[in-house]
């Protein structure tokens, strides 16, 4: 079958600043991976532009292979102890307002990867103290334990992804599961009642309206506080195809859902990602 063209509404172009140059060379000078780079995300120019940035730690090979994402799986190196030190110093040294941390997901780690993120968070609040910090985290195959390690270090927003509909996760997530990663969202909350939560799904890979509808529900159910949705892009020949390019009536309807079922705040268009404007939506809330 062929492939569907991109729509020229989801098309942007390369923006070049000086700030851009200068997030580049201070990531490239302290060997640190974003999210932007590894995932080609269309947004970062803008968010590097409002001083945000989403920095991939635990290394750029994922030990599982979603059919929708970028990042290459396979085995992957040895841990950089040193990360959590040399993300906080970007992070002071960009001047930055607002970062996420994300990973790639490390089943091979005894802990994997929760004490990192904890890290991460506490050294960026010693050397930037007014720096507001949202986590996007796996899946921690479910382990309260290791969830535990992440809320307890107090970043502003936790984000655990729900990614798409129970029925596609199959096909899309066969390593992850869908009542698994609801579970993690309503963990967060038994543990910290107060502390915010976000998730995200695509669109575009053959889901309903009504399975959207059902989703938004169960997000809800879990007082899940923020919800993203974007447009899913194929990244290579090699990964799921599109099945539908939403169009901006058809975003007004996914956010209608969501409001029908009672989430508070959603981001829906077609390039909208995990962190896109994560600042405003939170300055928003507090």
């Amino acid at each position: 079958m062929e492939r569907k063209r991109l729509p020229d509404y989801l098309k942007r172009g390369i923006i070049d600043t000086e700030k851009t140059k200068l997030v580049r060379s201070i990531l490239k000078n302290k060997c640190l991976n974003t999210v932007c780079e590894a995932a080609r995300c269309p947004n970062k120019a803008e968010c590097y532009a409002k001083n945000t940035a989403t920095f991939l730690i635990l290394g750029n090979i994922c030990t599982r292979n979603c059919r929708f994402c970028n990042i290459s799986g396979g085995k992957p190196e040895p841990l950089d102890r040193s990360e959590p030190y040399k993300v906080a110093q970007a992070i002071k040294e960009l001047g930055l307002k607002y970062a996420v941390i994300t990973s790639v997901t490390r089943d091979d780690l005894p802990l994997q990867g929760a004490d990192m993120f904890a890290q991460v968070i506490v050294e960026a609040k010693k050397l930037a103290p007014d720096i507001k910090i949202e986590v996007l985290t796996p899946d921690f195959e479910g382990i309260d334990d290791l969830i535990d390690i992440v809320v307890d270090a107090k970043p502003d927003v936790f984000n655990h992804n729900i990614e798409t509909v129970k029925r596609l996760y199959p096909k899309a997530r066969p390593l992850a599961g869908y009542e698994r990663s609801l579970n993690f969202l309503k963990h967060i909350k038994e543990r910290n009642p107060y502390m915010t939560t976000k998730s995200g799904l695509m669109v575009g890979l053959g889901e309903t309206l009504d399975e959207l509808g059902k989703t938004f529900n169960d997000l809800k159910s879990v007082n899940c506080d923020i919800v993203t949705v974007g447009q899913y892009m194929q990244p290579s020949k090699k990964h799921l195809e599109v099945e539908k390019y939403y169009t901006d009536d058809d975003f007004k309807q996914v956010e209608e859902l969501a409001h029908k079922a009672g989430i508070k705040h959603i981001i829906a268009s077609g390039l909208v990602r995990s962190s896109y404007k994560a600042f405003e939506t939170f300055e928003n809330i507090v």
